[in-house]
């Protein structure tokens, strides 16, 4: 993976916090980060993950990203799995008690992390650490002592905490250790910066608190916005099937990310891109206004980047030219991957195929997109309403400008 940055160990301390604010929403304390950055050294930058599901997406890589960036500028990354946490469970931003998970669900999950992580991050100048090195050896007497630093009413003020307690709904005892354990790992670190969603503020702060108590000097805490997933509207999230995951095909990758809207583009950008700098922005923006760009080509330029980065340039070259041929006409189909569609020995009308290969919701509506023209088989379109397409056949089914998928019909 090429550099995100020129910045080196020696840049100066403006493009060093002006690198660092980039997308960021919240840096606390800004002036300890600057005296931390003149000291001369590599700082130990922090930021934990609890495996809870077993693959990241881009949500998870904002804070990857900015990682990066840091190690770009000469620090020293600490890319925590948090194998004890995640059999807490994290109660930020829920309005439940999470279902806590086994010992063998978090290690199977840590070690796919693992793996993942290193397509963003500098393997060189990346220590990746398990909270359970410490927890595991703490005794109950340890953890009561831990627990000791905190009171309820303290745990109360936090947001989510203090809506469940008012909205009576139960909040678990496990769930008040949670911020403290996290709060615990940058004590057991050393950290000087750790990073975090803005769901995460409060447990961020509890590693400044605690880090005090134990005579160290308390960290910088940078907190970075919640990726909207390509929905536009909820957090990126797998369990709302609006997200983009990293090891997902080059195709997909480019597809999906093409499917965000225009405002969105922007935040993307911001939070997402390594090619795109902040001072280019103002241009493209005015560009497009002006209507010298097509907001659809920057968001494919946009989409390339993010498959080349965990595919590789070759790789990400073939999707866009798969995604240019079937939405534009342009390029090689065969770049898209194949589905295979189960069809009658008599196959199927054309409404019926659309649903089924899950490109309409219902037939009503691949009726309704057949009346207006906007279904295309291998780029042209489909005249004959009745059209029946039996096994063996393979091309292209599109409906309107962005919902296409290549297909195989086979007897089912």
């Amino acid at each position: 993976m090429s550099d995100l940055t020129n910045a080196t160990p020696t840049t100066s301390i403006d493009s060093a916090l002006e690198l660092i604010g980039r997308g960021a929403d919240e840096i606390l304390k800004r002036d300890e980060l600057v005296a931390r950055l003149q000291l001369g050294r590599p700082l130990r930058i922090k930021a934990g993950f609890d495996p809870t599901a077993p693959d990241l997406h881009l949500g998870h890589t904002v804070l990857l990203n900015k990682l990066r960036q840091f190690q770009d500028l000469g620090h020293q990354v600490i890319f925590l799995i948090g194998d004890f946490t995640g059999m807490i469970g994290d109660p930020s931003g829920k309005s439940a008690t999470r279902k806590p998970l086994t010992r063998e669900q978090v290690l199977a999950n840590a070690d796919t992390y693992a793996q993942q992580v290193f397509k963003v991050l500098d393997r060189d100048r990346t220590e990746v650490r398990f909270n359970s090195e410490w927890f595991g050896k703490m005794s109950a007497a340890d953890m009561i002592r831990l627990a000791g630093q905190h009171t309820v009413a303290r745990m109360l003020e936090r947001d989510d905490f203090a809506k469940r307690h008012a909205a009576q709904q139960p909040i678990a005892i496990h769930e008040f250790l949670y911020p403290l354990v996290q709060g615990h790992d940058s004590v057991a670190l050393q950290a000087d910066v750790e990073l975090g969603g803005t769901d995460q503020k409060f447990n961020l702060l509890m590693g400044r608190g605690l880090q005090e108590a134990a005579g160290q000097a308390p960290q910088v805490v940078l907190t970075m916005p919640l990726l909207e997933g390509i929905d536009g509207v909820h957090k990126m999230s797998k369990s709302l099937g609006n997200y983009i995951g990293i090891d997902e095909a080059p195709i997909d990758m480019v597809t999906k990310a093409m499917k965000i809207d225009d405002a969105l583009m922007w935040r993307w950008i911001e939070l997402l891109s390594f090619e795109i700098g902040m001072d280019e922005v103002p241009g493209l923006r005015r560009d497009i206004e002006s209507g010298a760009l097509n907001p659809r080509d920057l968001k494919l330029r946009l989409a390339r980047e993010l498959t080349a980065r965990f595919h590789g340039a070759d790789a990400a070259d073939r999707a866009v030219a798969g995604w240019n041929a079937a939405v534009r006409g342009q390029g090689d189909t065969s770049q898209l991957p194949l589905n295979d569609v189960a069809v009658p020995a008599e196959g199927l009308r054309i409404a019926a195929l659309l649903t089924a290969a899950g490109l309409t919701p219902s037939n009503s509506e691949a009726n309704r997109k057949l009346k207006e023209r906007a279904v295309r088989i291998d780029g042209e379109v489909l005249e004959d309403l009745q059209r029946v397409l039996v096994p063996g056949f393979e091309g292209v089914l599109q409906v309107g400008k962005r919902t296409f998928a290549r297909v195989r019909l086979v007897q089912g």
